[in-house]
């Protein structure tokens, strides 16, 4: 089997909710997609999606992605999509970095390569571990007033696991914890999530003023050493995000003690490839684990929820449904959402049925002539 031909497209997917908004006036409005799609010279296509929230958040942007796709993909043709650990090689061999831009690619050979043996991609990612993962929806940036009334409706739909978006000024983040806390049953879980938006001043504050509530301090700072010394004056579990890059900040978090749990996000991991090889470490070293990604439609929700359920149940913290936040649909059988749940779709690979009418002309289309 061989790689036949390439396509990539690139689609803005709005908001539902509005404006998706973090701490220091960053806000969002739409994912901004790439989505690659690989087939094989038996007619067999895999799909694959990374969608960047805004260019703030982190390094990666929809532009950079739709070039380097465009710089990779002639490397692609010809090769067997099976061979994962190889094409995973070459993209870092024939383009250095930037592991945003291969994502979507090494997605799409997953799932071609699963729905080519007949199997959901979930039983190639290790087999399945529960039936469904439990969500958790986002409480925004906003006032102290707004941000309880949000934790308020999300209540009111069946979720029992939240994040409160911190990391501005303190002592209103401090405010807002203290209101969300206020108008949520007891037993909620709550992650406290700056995106690193504190110096370690700032979160020690955070930490001295909030000991009362009950929640998980999620990547307060930006470096490993910022947020150790908070570590040392925190009496809270701390997981970590933004700091999970490479298989050597896995190691150096472990090393250091100094994480509870990690939240592994695909595109800024590198793909599939990588994800899971970071995952099976993670877990075998003892944290509770989190795998999501920057953003996207039903792809890559799928891709999240077959990595989440392959998981070991008793290291697996909960998933997002980022196919819900969006206005548009890009496949059907989209991964299944029940109450405060979310499950595998049935069918092979990612067991979406890409919608190829709904994503528009390709920017790239190559075909293999030799």
């Amino acid at each position: 089997m061989i790689i036949r031909s390439v396509k990539a497209y690139r689609i803005l997917q709005p908001f539902v909710d509005g404006p998706y908004r973090m701490s220091k006036g960053r806000t969002a409005d739409a994912f901004d997609a790439v989505i690659v799609a690989l087939t094989s010279d038996e007619g067999v296509t895999g799909w694959g999606e990374m969608a960047p929230l805004g260019t703030f958040y982190s390094a990666a942007f929809a532009a950079g992605a739709e070039a380097g796709v465009a710089e990779i993909a002639p490397y692609l043709l010809g090769r067997d999509p099976r061979a994962l650990a190889q094409i995973s090689r070459l993209m870092d061999t024939v383009f250095a970095g930037h592991p945003y831009i291969k994502s979507a690619i090494d997605m799409a050979c997953w799932d071609l390569a699963a729905r080519a043996a007949g199997v959901p991609l979930v039983t190639m990612l290790g087999g399945r571990e529960g039936d469904t993962a439990e969500l958790y929806k986002v409480v925004t940036h906003g006032t102290p007033d707004s941000m309880a009334a949000h934790a308020r409706r999300i209540m009111d739909e069946g979720y029992r696991r939240i994040q409160v978006k911190v990391g501005g000024d303190v002592h209103g983040d401090i405010d807002s914890l203290h209101a969300v806390a206020g108008v949520v049953p007891k037993g909620t879980v709550i992650f406290c999530d700056a995106n690193a938006g504190w110096m370690p001043l700032k979160a020690r504050q955070f930490v001295d003023a909030t000991r009362d509530i009950d929640y998980v301090f999620e990547q307060p700072c930006r470096t490993l050493e910022e947020n150790m010394s908070v570590r040392k004056a925190c009496n809270k579990p701390m997981v970590l995000d933004e700091s999970v890059e490479t298989l050597e900040d896995l190691l150096a978090i472990h090393r250091m003690g100094l994480a509870d749990g990690v939240t592994l996000k695909i595109s800024r991991i590198g793909g599939v490839s990588k994800t899971r090889l970071l995952r099976d470490l993670a877990a075998e070293m003892g944290f509770m684990i989190t795998v999501e990604d920057t953003g996207g439609a039903e792809i890559d929700t799928a891709a999240m929820a077959h990595l989440s359920l392959s998981t070991p149940e008793e290291r697996r913290s909960h998933a997002i449904a980022f196919h819900q936040w969006v206005t548009i649909r890009t496949a059907s059988n989209e991964p299944p959402v029940i109450g405060n749940r979310m499950g595998i779709p049935d069918g092979n690979g990612l067991g979406i049925d890409v919608l190829p009418e709904t994503l528009g002309e390709p920017f790239l289309s190559l075909t293999y002539d030799r």
